[in-house]
């Protein structure tokens, strides 16, 4: 009996591990991602000219010598646009979804009462120029086909350094399927501790990384309060998984951090360069 039993458990621990593992095979383009640390949603103040995934909060960025992680979505017409969340009530004051929205009435709204508006993808990078790395965030609320084709289109002619990454797997299966050499990564958290609505299975599933097998990501973007996770740490040290931190909002917190990621999204403050 204990024979079976500790055979069953080596079992589990393998399929664990075979089900967690990344991408092993290194993409070398990953080296000219580090050395940055990124702008979260540009160098943005939501109570200032430069509010958070506009324009000007992005020209700020290239300016101080930051690459910029950024969010994109689609309106109910498929333009990517730059935005966080699914709805306006937080950056608008409006009580609708983007996916209701066509971009010609999207664009009628400012954000946090400042006079910028919500951009385009193609806006902003044709305001960045390839002058600083870009991490993509793909908001996918569940199937990918739309999102990941209509910013995958925009996302062909840009010439600059970018690459993507998302909380929905599904997302990173299909860049991994149909854009195998971008550079893609699997961002996660504890979201039963952050408190987060939703599927507790799912969210299990998600924080740690069981959806690695499938999506086979070159980095792991995880949230830095939860750095001594199991799975993102067996990424980190027998995998050797690129590891990416979010989002750091002072320089004592990112120093702490130094022995656990590589690279660093941060905001509201202007870390050490």
């Amino acid at each position: 009996m204990f024979f079976e039993v500790s055979i069953f458990f080596i079992v589990l621990i393998l399929l664990y591990l075979l089900a967690i593992m990344p991408k092993l095979r290194k993409n070398p383009n990953c080296i000219r991602f580090k050395g940055w640390h990124y702008a979260h949603r540009g160098l943005h103040d939501n109570r200032d000219s430069a509010p958070e995934n506009s324009l000007k909060a992005f020209r700020l960025a290239v300016e101080g010598g930051y690459g910029i992680e950024l969010d994109v979505q689609i309106t109910k017409d498929l333009v990517p646009v730059v935005f966080h969340d699914y709805d306006l009530n937080r950056a608008c004051g409006v009580d609708i979804k983007i996916s209701d929205l066509h971009y010609n009435e999207l664009v009628e709204y400012r954000l946090f009462k400042s006079e910028e508006k919500i951009p385009t993808l193609k806006e902003v990078l044709d305001c960045v120029q390839g002058k600083v790395p870009l991490i993509v965030e793909l908001k996918i609320p569940w199937k990918p086909n739309n999102t990941c084709r209509a910013v995958a289109k925009v996302l062909e002619g840009y010439k600059g350094l970018y690459c993507i990454e998302s909380f929905n797997p599904f997302g990173l299966g299909w860049y991994k399927k149909h854009y195998p050499k971008i550079i893609r990564g699997q961002l996660s958290t504890d979201f039963v501790k952050e408190k987060i609505d939703g599927s507790r299975m799912q969210y299990f599933i998600l924080k740690h990384l069981l959806f690695n097998f499938h999506t086979k990501p070159d980095f792991i973007a995880y949230q830095h309060k939860y750095k001594k996770g199991l799975s993102f740490t067996i990424c980190r040290k027998l995998y050797k998984t690129w590891p990416v931190a979010w989002t750091i909002k002072s320089q004592k917190v990112l120093d702490d951090c130094k022995a656990y990621y590589d690279t660093f999204i941060f905001e509201g403050f202007r870390p050490k360069l």
